[in-house]
């Protein structure tokens, strides 16, 4: 017995001392049980105190910064099958541990030619007698009452010219511009074209930021758009939201409608304002939104900025915009009766027109089917009335159409616009 408890007593000193011993090799050289290899010269450099700094391996997921995606965060999580930077061309990149995309880019390249504006004016009023006054009668009684308002602009050229709704600056007596750094100036009014729903206005002030333009022609519904403006009074507000339609027109809004409709949100004082895409470019003028009472969300419309860019250049050069004009009154024909009745898709009925009109002068009669114009095959009613309106006065245009079922053609004369229409 006394033999078995030396054994005994051998062996867990044996067991004891190696584990020590394993002990203390694991803490000199971790390295030998994780398998890891021993951390480059390179890796470590000194801290700020001056001493070690200690070595940091890169594991699957993480991210360094570089100079191909500006704002991306050191060793942030990575997402599998996602472009931190799309292309040059669509600069918004996706921020790690985000879950959309970043517009900010964008925004600043477009959100400093994006002014407030503020207009005053004087209301006269009657005012209604009161007491014994309005017992006995007696003369009526005026007062003036002082009517503010509010709305957005955009900066369109470093001499100061500024483009917003006409129905921003209607009747104002005072128009007030506040730029994105605080600037204040007084605005005056360059030209109106009320068919359109644009208005020009200019500030005398240095080095203004002047916004970008692109091509509304380019859009595609399901692209990105931002809106920026002076919503509520706020100041600088950006919402965001797609292109949820193109060519909308027949809203009663303007003469001339051929509207962007988008679902990013527009709020009263964002008229005028900017619809930029994710390149920071203009691509549209807010310009309107359905009612709220109506329980209608997320429509809200924007004047091309196509059309913005042609009034602008009339305004400027002359004061005022010339348009085409021919006397008709067209309305579109829907796609179920043109093939009930065996019409080309797109064909416009012409309602009426206008006495000592150019189409009347040339043989158009009320109840003629439009189905091709100066050679294009017509695609709606508003279609025609922006081409006419785009054709200079002098100029002729073709007319193919249908009456009675016979094929006729028509030459017109294009004159310009009238302006009490």
């Amino acid at each position: 017995m006394i033999r078995i408890g030396r054994v005994l007593m051998f062996i867990a000193a044996s067991v004891i001392s190696g584990l020590a011993l394993a002990f203390l090799i694991v803490a000199w050289r971790p390295q030998l049980v994780t398998g890891a290899p021993p951390p480059p010269a390179s890796a470590a450099g000194p801290d700020k105190d001056g001493g070690p700094r200690p070595y940091q391996p890169k594991g699957p997921g993480t991210v360094e910064k570089s100079d191909s995606a500006p704002g991306i965060a050191d060793n942030g999580p990575a997402r599998p099958g996602v472009t931190l930077a799309p292309d040059d061309e669509h600069p918004a990149i996706l921020v790690p541990g985000h879950d959309a995309w970043s517009y900010a880019d964008a925004v600043q390249r477009a959100g400093p030619a994006v002014v407030n504006i503020y207009t005053t004016r004087t209301v006269t009023e009657r005012v209604q007698p009161s007491g014994l006054g309005a017992f006995f009668g007696g003369p009526p009684r005026f007062r003036n009452r002082t009517e503010r308002s509010l709305g957005s602009g955009v900066i369109v050229d470093t001499e100061g010219h500024i483009a917003t709704n006409n129905h921003v600056i209607e009747n104002a007596d005072q128009i007030r511009v506040q730029l994105a750094d605080r600037r204040v100036a007084v605005a005056q009014v360059v030209g109106r074209d009320p068919d359109s729903d644009l208005a020009l206005l200019k500030v005398d002030l240095n080095h203004l930021p002047v916004m970008p333009f692109g091509h509304s022609d380019q859009l595609r519904v399901g692209d990105v758009v931002l809106a920026i403006g002076n919503p509520l009074g706020l100041s600088q507000t950006v919402t965001h939201g797609i292109i949820s339609a193109t060519g909308r027109g027949q809203l009663g809004l303007a003469t001339f409608e051929n509207f962007i409709q988008t679902d990013a949100a527009i709020n009263p004082g964002n008229s005028g304002g900017a619809l930029i895409n994710t390149r920071g470019e203009l691509v549209g003028i807010n310009t309107a939104i359905v009612a709220k009472t109506l329980g209608v969300e997320g429509i809200g419309f924007a004047i091309p900025v196509n059309m913005v860019r042609g009034v602008i250049h009339d305004l400027i050069a002359k004061g005022k915009v010339v348009r085409g004009w021919i006397g008709i009154i067209p309305e579109d024909i829907s796609d179920d009766q043109a093939t009930q009745h065996g019409l080309p898709r797109g064909s416009v009925l012409l309602v009426d027109l206008y006495l000592n009109s150019p189409a009347l002068e040339a043989g158009l009669q009320p109840g003629d089917v439009i189905t091709a114009f100066d050679g294009a095959s017509v695609k709606s009613s508003q279609d025609i009335l922006a081409h006419v309106a785009s054709t200079q006065p002098g100029a002729t245009v073709k007319v193919t159409g249908l009456r009675d079922r016979a094929t006729f053609h028509a030459n017109i004369t294009v004159r310009q616009r009238p302006r009490d229409l």
